[in-house]
């Protein structure tokens, strides 16, 4: 049993592999961005696999065994609530605690007057990034950590003990669940490491989406020069946890029109991101654009990266225009709706893959997978026609 399970991995390895470089392997990889959906499948409620992440990756395994996947992720469930709650991380809800358990982890974003940075603080950050995260940004995202200058506290010091045995705990949890996968199913770790712009780095995590696109007005050399400062940064997170077979995973939130001009993509996010992409492919290594919602206004600005330096994602986007532009430089996945997924009938899901997998993977360079992450509203049946049709109508 070992021997087939390692010479499946190695099939689909290759076959993920050729089609990342935008070749033609055997047949479609299946690649699906499943988080809340396996614990659906699995019998767990969003609780469970948010407070417990070996609820959340046996769920992953399980779902990986059951169905014909080539690739998934060890848990897309990222938010394990044993390390944010353990430092008191103000800016997620949680299921069971602050929802219900069965809606998945919400992230909240503060009002532009309790933004995590202040428009004063950009010369803090541009000066010292990871000096501003841990002193400034940190007492003010956490419910325990006492702001430099004030009086410590059990609780503080608790927050970083605790803080630090979750981390360890859950990160090195995830080298023993690709193990797992490889060793049980068969199936290969979709990514490995992780990026953001740092544009979605200030919107996301500092100044909030109102307050980024007030400061692009009001202080654009101040947002400038903090998204050069962020780049070296975020250049090393992404290599340190880079696997030379599979991308490095990237989300895209903010960036794109009308979330922010043609005008400020073009001047701040672009030329801030671009140089991050090229320096992590002359390392040998592809990154994921995982283009949530639509980013086919900046096609083209893609298309200036090196070809297969990419695997490009399609979300909301027109998937269609997406591989007259840049499909023949790069891999595409997406494409097939969630809405589907989740509401239409099996007959109505095997028609959408049909009609994205004529249009775009006639020559290769194409992974199966939904528009965005699924979570537990996707339907069983329909994940499974998805699945096996795929697999008899993509063989080359």
């Amino acid at each position: 049993m070992g021997t087939d399970m390692e010479q499946l991995y190695q099939a689909r390895m290759k076959r993920y592999v050729t089609a990342m470089r935008n070749g033609k392997p055997d047949m479609i990889p299946i690649r699906p961005f499943v988080a809340e959906f396996t614990a659906k499948y699995a019998g767990y409620t969003c609780q469970e696999v948010t407070h417990d992440y070996e609820k959340a990756f046996a769920a992953a395994r399980k779902c990986a065994a059951d169905f014909d996947w080539d690739a998934v992720v060890g848990n897309m469930v990222y938010v394990w609530t044993g390390l944010t709650e353990a430092i008191g991380t103000k800016y997620y809800a949680v299921p069971g605690i602050h929802i219900s358990a069965d809606t998945g982890f919400q992230y909240l974003e503060p009002s532009e007057e309790n933004a995590f940075m202040k428009p004063e603080e950009y010369d803090q950050l541009i000066e010292d990034p990871t000096g501003f995260l841990f002193n400034v940004w940190l007492p003010r995202i956490s419910r325990d950590v006492s702001a430099m200058g004030e009086p410590t506290s059990m609780r503080n010091n608790l927050s970083f003990l605790k803080g630090g045995m979750a981390m360890l705990s859950y990160f090195n949890a995830f080298g023993t669940q690709a193990a797992l996968l490889r060793k049980e199913s068969g199936t290969v770790s979709a990514i490995s490491g992780i990026l953001k712009a740092p544009l979605d780095i200030i919107a996301d995590k500092m100044r909030g989406y109102l307050g980024l696109v007030g400061d692009l007005m009001e202080r654009p050399k101040k947002v400038m020069a903090a998204c050069e400062a962020l780049m070296p940064h975020l250049t090393h997170v992404a290599l340190s946890g880079a696997d030379p077979n599979v991308p490095i995973g990237f989300w895209m939130h903010r960036g794109c029109v009308p979330f922010v001009t043609m005008e400020h993509f073009k001047k701040f996010y672009w030329p801030t991101l671009k140089p991050i992409i090229e320096e992590i492919w002359s390392h040998g290594h592809q990154v994921l654009f995982y283009a949530e919602g639509n980013w086919n206004a900046h096609l083209d600005s893609f298309a200036e990266l090196p070809a297969g330096s990419i695997v490009y994602h399609v979300d909301k986007a027109d998937i269609f225009e997406a591989h007259r532009k840049i499909g023949h430089k790069f891999c595409l996945s997406g494409g097939i709706s969630n809405t589907l997924l989740s509401f239409g009938t099996p007959d109505e899901v095997r028609q959408c893959c049909k009609k994205v997998i004529d249009g775009v993977a006639g020559d290769g360079g194409y992974i199966l997978d939904a528009e965005a992450i699924m979570q537990n509203d996707v339907d069983i049946e329909n994940m499974r026609a998805m699945t096996e049709f795929t697999r008899e109508y993509g063989v080359y």
